[in-house]
């Protein structure tokens, strides 16, 4: 069996990397208040993204039933304190001073990594060695990145490196395992994570604050549930 490499997400891990230092370097010459309004266009195109997402699902049912199971296994495991922990650990090792550099880090991955370009990109990676979806979703990370970086600071670059391994891993796992995934699953994981975008952009909007990494497990339960009730 062939060595697959994930070309795809680790040309959109550059693209990231790239984009938030350039956001990085130009963070300095934006003006608060052209930040700020910045910050919450990506808010709205963030909400916009993840309800289109959501509202592709064909079973309302499994998508209410993941995101509940999801978020009791969070909240029991706290996932959200687990994740901040690491991301402090992670700042105390690059020696960054960032106050923001915990939120950066979290809100880039998830942003990055729980949209139906993400599932689809990769699997379509790993099963026909397709990385169009992939290297189209780099370049609006790149450009997303910018502008992240310019507000949130380093974490943003450094969530290159979680997004590197949570796609390897999707294109691993579809080349693999192909003969397990269908593609109403793939639609109904896509429906979840829209729903996780959605919570990202009420965090990014300030009108509620969610715990949205508590909310992970979700994903992991769409396969197990999905296959449950066909």
């Amino acid at each position: 069996m062939r060595m697959l490499i994930p070309i795809g997400s680790i040309v959109n891990a550059l693209a990231v990397i790239i984009g938030s230092l350039i956001g990085l370097g130009l963070g300095s010459f934006i003006p608060d208040r052209v930040r700020k309004s910045i910050f919450q266009v990506i808010g709205l195109f963030t909400l916009i993204l993840g309800t289109k997402m959501a509202l592709e699902t064909n079973q309302v049912l499994l998508l209410l039933i993941s995101l509940v199971l999801g978020v009791l296994i969070g909240e029991l495991l706290g996932i959200e304190r687990i994740l901040d922990k690491v991301s402090r650990l992670i700042k105390e090792k690059v020696k960054s001073k960032d106050k923001l550099f915990s939120e950066g880090l979290i809100t880039a991955f998830l942003l990055y990594c729980v949209g139906s370009m993400t599932f689809v990109g990769a699997i379509e990676e790993g099963i026909n060695n397709d990385k169009t979806l992939l290297y189209t979703k780099s370049l609006m990370d790149g450009v997303t990145s910018i502008l992240l970086a310019s507000s949130l600071g380093i974490g943003v670059l450094v969530s290159a490196l979680p997004l590197l391994l949570f796609q390897s891993i999707l294109t691993w796992g579809a080349f693999y395992f192909e003969g397990y995934l269908q593609p109403d699953m793939i639609t109904e994981l896509s429906a979840v994570g829209g729903v996780l975008i959605m919570a990202i952009s009420l965090n990014i909007l300030e009108i509620l604050k969610i715990k949205v990494s508590n909310l992970l497990p979700a994903l992991l339960l769409v396969i197990p549930i999905y296959n449950l009730v066909n």
